[in-house]
């Protein structure tokens, strides 16, 4: 089995797949031009068999294991530091969507003069950027969610202000993706649900931004189609390899599909993640029913061919929301935001942050700040009623 699961992709970039191509990551810092590597990573994989291997693999790596789950600045520049100090030439990326983005954030910031905010994902700036200064990047995943490996930005908490920001450059882009599933393996279910369901709300709020953008329409629905099919695989046995591979696959399609736009779902995680440090995906998947129920004026009429793919029967709305909300409860995923911490006290802030949030602009209905506030305490309390 394990060689039909391997292939080499080169859309949207390298992307070298299947298990046990972690032994190829010397090969892929040779293709890039890496001679002395600085390995960044999560905190709680310092020590981890994945990075020892890693270390093994490239001896000549220098480590930087001071990521948080939410990164914020400091991570950025104690990693920029690091880099310079020991004049690294490259970034290997290892770990979750939050490794990734602060790998990818250090590698664009290694040759920049400006600030790290200068960068923010507002309008042109990111033309401010030297992109000579961008050092190459192999980014490796370990968990099948955020896609970051396949993304062209990095979220960072700005702790002044509370906010996650999104430093952006075009050419961020991994240049070589190693996707390998063995990697994933030990991941518990939660862990595996909650990333999971983040990778089908990429492609969800993807399908269902306005505009016309063939390419990610059919992009977000295949990979809905293998989260379906592929997601309760892998957290009932997590040693599913074919299971974990097509779950990386759905991970890299979400965020693939997401250059198309997100929307509300991402507009209220982002803000309630940096005021409460809450897992992203978790937060994603909790959120996602509210959103829905809030936004069907503006997708009903785009959910027939999403539950086609999905093959769900009945009218398109009822049957995609009622099996939104059986999914999740399949995998275990907790209804409301107060079962993971969140309480209803500071909703009017977060409702003025999702509708500054960049992933608000592709929300399908127009959505204000009191509303967001109204969704985000509808979703505290669990009530889909208030939705709506």
């Amino acid at each position: 089995m394990s060689a039909a699961l391997k292939a080499n992709w080169n859309y949207p970039t390298t992307v070298w797949a299947g298990p046990g191509r972690i032994a190829e990551l010397p090969a892929a810092c040779l293709r890039l031009g890496m001679a002395r590597p600085l390995l960044v990573t999560d905190e709680g994989l310092r020590d981890a068999a994945m990075v020892r291997r890693a270390r093994e693999l490239v001896p000549s790596a220098g480590l930087f294991a001071r990521v948080r789950g939410n990164p914020v600045a400091a991570n950025i520049e104690a990693g920029l530091a690091a880099y310079r100090a020991e004049r690294h030439d490259g970034v290997i990326a290892l770990g979750g969507g939050s490794a990734l983005d602060a790998g990818k954030v250090i590698a664009f910031m290694s040759g920049q003069t400006r600030p790290l905010w200068d960068f923010e994902d507002v309008g042109d700036w990111w033309t401010r950027a030297d992109p000579r200064g961008m050092a190459p990047v192999v980014a490796v995943p370990t968990t099948a969610g955020t896609g970051s490996e396949v993304g062209r930005a990095g979220v960072v908490v700005n702790e002044a202000t509370h906010q996650k920001k999104i430093i952006f450059h075009p050419q961020m882009m991994p240049g070589v993706v190693i996707s390998d599933p063995e990697l994933t393996v030990g991941l518990p279910p939660a862990i595996t649900a909650a990333t999971g369901m983040d990778a089908f709300v990429h492609c969800f709020e993807a399908y269902c931004a306005p505009g016309f953008h063939p390419l990610a329409d059919g992009i977000a629905l295949e990979g809905m189609r293998l989260i379906q099919t592929y997601l309760p695989r892998a957290c009932e046995n997590g040693t599913d390899i074919e299971a974990r591979s097509r779950m990386l696959a759905a991970a890299s399609m979400g965020a693939t599909a997401f250059q198309k736009g997100l929307g509300g779902v991402h507009a209220i995680a982002h803000p309630v993640g940096a005021h409460y440090n809450t897992h992203h995906g978790l937060t994603n998947a909790v959120l996602l029913p509210y959103v829905i129920a809030h936004n069907r004026p503006a997708i009903e009429a785009r959910l027939a061919v999403i539950t086609r793919v999905l093959d769900l029967p009945g009218a398109p709305y009822a049957a995609l929301f009622a099996w939104v909300l059986g999914f999740r409860r399949r995998l275990a995923i907790p209804h409301s935001l107060a079962e993971i911490g969140v309480p209803p006290g500071e909703a009017d802030t977060i409702g003025r942050e999702a509708e500054l949030d960049p992933s608000a602009a592709g929300n399908p209905l127009p959505t204000d700040a009191s509303a967001y506030a109204r969704i985000f305490r509808a979703a505290v309390r669990g009530d889909l009623s208030l939705a709506g």
